[in-house]
């Protein structure tokens, strides 16, 4: 998900009506899932292909089933399983309403992946063989301290960067399952430099939005969404090599994708997941909120990718307790020590 502080920005309505103001808890029912349908006929980047003359009174017969609010957002799934809504969610006190559709299980990931996932990977920077510098960006979420938070972020690889002379970096995003961009490009910075990294496309593949780093800022559209206060030199022509896997999702792809039309990157591992299409959040009544697909992710250059597919395909070659022995790493690692 790219959340609340997330992509754009965009709240489509405000509601701060309490269900007890309803006389009866279908009227509560009706009210939310009236207000969810206008959301989606107005934003959802697929609405003109969905029969909503078919779907919604199907919906709002299914809905007179329940006898509370709450139980009735068991519909938002049927809902967005019949729009294909694969990228959008409701909360709603600390729960999330989603689609029935295809996801990585289990038997897609090596014993080493599973048992680095169960820890909960957070950000990692560190040196590997006294030469390569490694960066794990796992998803996060961040609720506020934006700025505070990305610069700490920011902060552990410029104290590598200043520490060590490196012939390059590894970007693993094997755990980013997506959360909040920001921090994850501004953390990045020095990668990256003065550019245009990502933007969204409309329904029909032309740009709509531009998002740029500059100086420390992320700017969305030449607005200043949120900073880091970089330290020392870029980056941003150093050997980079991005780790993906089919967990690497959304934000996760967004980071990966912000690296394609950089020089000297080569993308290594298995295709991401194919959540590459921008989220805006909409508030709905009673405190709810919905991240609802708006648009297509694409790169500086305004490219595109259902999945990103690695230059370098590794399978089945994780090994998170001895990274130099991981195929992924390992190929990095040739990569960057390659004479031009």
């Amino acid at each position: 998900m790219k959340k609340h502080l997330g992509i754009l920005l965009i709240l489509f309505f405000s509601f701060n009506i309490q269900a007890q103001g309803f006389r009866t808890s279908q009227d509560s029912i009706n009210f939310f899932y009236e207000n969810l349908f206008e959301i989606m006929k107005s934003g959802y980047l697929f609405k003109e292909k969905v029969n909503w003359e078919k779907v919604e009174p199907e919906i709002k017969n299914n809905l007179k089933q329940y006898s509370d609010f709450k139980t009735s957002l068991n519909e938002v799934s049927t809902l967005f399983d019949l729009t294909k809504a694969d990228h959008s969610r409701v909360y709603y006190d600390n729960q999330q309403f989603s689609g029935n559709f295809p996801v990585p299980t289990k038997d897609d990931f090596t014993e080493q992946w599973i048992k680095k996932y169960k820890t909960k990977p957070e950000f990692e920077v560190k040196v590997l063989d006294n030469r390569y510098g490694y960066i794990l960006v796992p998803g996060m979420y961040i609720e506020k301290n934006l700025h505070k938070q990305s610069q700490e972020l920011y902060d552990q690889i410029a104290e590598i960067k200043r520490s060590n002379k490196l012939q390059g970096w590894i970007i693993d995003l094997r755990f980013n399952t997506g959360g909040d961009i920001h921090p994850m490009l501004l953390a990045l910075y020095d990668f990256l430099g003065d550019n245009v990294v990502w933007g969204v496309l409309d329904i029909n593949k032309n740009l709509v939005d531009e998002i740029e780093l500059k100086k420390g800022k992320y700017k969305a559209n030449s607005r200043t969404v949120s900073y880091i206060k970089p330290d020392g030199e870029l980056l941003n022509e150093t050997k980079v090599a991005v780790v993906t896997n089919i967990a690497t999702g959304s934000s996760g792809e967004i980071t990966a994708l912000a690296f394609k039309g950089r020089k000297n990157t080569i993308f290594i591992g298995e295709k991401t997941f194919g959540k590459t299409t921008t989220n805006n959040k909409a508030d709905l009544p009673f405190g709810a909120f919905m991240t609802l697909m708006t648009g297509y992710d694409c790169d500086r250059n305004g490219n595109y990718y259902e999945k990103i597919i690695p230059d370098i395909t590794v399978i089945e070659k994780d090994n998170f307790d001895d990274l130099l022995l991981d195929g992924n790493i390992h190929e990095a690692i040739k990569f960057i020590s390659e004479q031009e």
